[in-house]
């Protein structure tokens, strides 16, 4: 079985100040207080992570060369089978 997501939510964060994982956090909240789930995946651009990814934060980090930098593609993980 993988895990895939279809859709989520879009999320722009250029605050260099701010701490990555942060800023995820920040965008998980209000992804919940919108859509009334708790997101568990996110993709950002290659260069954004500079850590390696922490579970422990709730969401799954992952690297994806086509989310724009400065961007969090937030959402849920949907289950697919496989034939």
């Amino acid at each position: 079985m993988e895990t895939d997501m279809n859709t989520g939510m879009l999320w722009f964060d250029n605050d260099p100040k701010i701490d990555f994982y942060v800023k995820i956090m920040r965008a998980a909240d209000y992804y919940q207080k919108k859509y009334g789930q708790i997101p568990d995946v996110c993709f950002v651009h290659p260069s954004m992570q500079t850590e390696a990814p922490s579970k422990s934060i709730g969401v799954d980090v992952q690297v994806n060369q086509m989310i724009l930098p400065n961007h969090f593609w937030l959402g849920v993980k949907q289950a697919s089978l496989s034939a």
